[in-house]
Order: C-alpha cells, then sequence, then structure tokens
C-alpha cells in the first residue's frame, strides 16, 4: 500500500509541474528560476514517457481515440521543452541534460519539433496502420531514442 501511495504521490507532482510549466512557459519564462525551469522540463519528459505507454497500450489494444488524445498532449509538451532549455539551466540541480543540448541547441529544438510533428502524423496514420508496434517505433520511440542517444546521460 506505501509503494501505491509514494506511485500515486509521484505522477501527482509531474503532473502540477506539467502543467505550472505550461502556465509559466507561456506567460514568460523569464519570471522561473533556474531551479523551476530544470524541474519542469525534468516533469515534462517523464510525463510524455508514461503517457506515451499509455498510447502504446490504447492503441495495442485497438482504442485509438483515447491513444490519440494522448499524442496531440505529447505533441504539444514537445512544443514547450523547447523554451525550457535555456542557457542559464545547463549545470543546474541534477540535470541529466547533456551540454550537447547547448552547443546543439538548432538541432535540439528541430528534434523537439520533429517529434512534435510526428506525434500529429501519428494521429492521422495510427488507425490504418498494419503494424502498429512498428508505427509507433517509427513516430514516436524513435524520437525518445535520438533524444536520449544524443542529449541525456546514460543511466
Amino acid at each position: 500500500m506505501h509503494d501505491l501511495f509514494n506511485h500515486i504521490k509521484k505522477y501527482i507532482k509531474i503532473i502540477l509541474f506539467s502543467i505550472l510549466s505550461l502556465f509559466f512557459v507561456s506567460s514568460s519564462q523569464a519570471e522561473l528560476t533556474v531551479e523551476e525551469i530544470v524541474k519542469s522540463r525534468q516533469a515534462l519528459f517523464s510525463k510524455n514517457y508514461s503517457t506515451a505507454k499509455r498510447v502504446q497500450a490504447f492503441s495495442s489494444k485497438g482504442d485509438f481515440e483515447k491513444a490519440k488524445k494522448l499524442m496531440i498532449e505529447m505533441s504539444e509538451n514537445y512544443k514547450v521543452l523547447i523554451d525550457l532549455f535555456p542557457e542559464n539551466t545547463e549545470d543546474e540541480f541534477d540535470t541529466e541534460a547533456l551540454p550537447t543540448v547547448w552547443e546543439e541547441k538548432d538541432a535540439f529544438n528541430a528534434l523537439m519539433t520533429k517529434a512534435s510533428d510526428d506525434m500529429i502524423k501519428l494521429v492521422s496514420v495510427i488507425e490504418d496502420s498494419d503494424d502498429i508496434r512498428g508505427t509507433l517505433t517509427k513516430f514516436m520511440w524513435s524520437n525518445c531514442k535520438a533524444c536520449h542517444n544524443r542529449y541525456r546521460e546514460e543511466h
């Protein structure tokens, strides 16, 4: 029971950080502290990962309407993430982001934009796909992998 409570508490924190990051980034990034920016982006990436797992589960079961809503949510999250990597956040608060994010900022932003665009493409092709798993890999998981391989510390 204790593990379940901690798990629920963790996801509530992720959701709250995501909501806060969407609100604050859209109103003014300058008003956020460096710590808030870093925590917001970590929460948003974590949320996208848990959402991606749900997208896969819904798609595998043929529940495409629920999956599509989540795909659109992920697409919007990728757009927000672009603004959550200002230069003053490179070495702060135990971030797992590699310096290549800032050294290759245009390439990183292009990857976030591609990930966002690919989620919208996924919305339009998922129902007609003969290979759900392959389609999810092509339009969703490959972007996650590309980002992790190039811009995130190994675990």
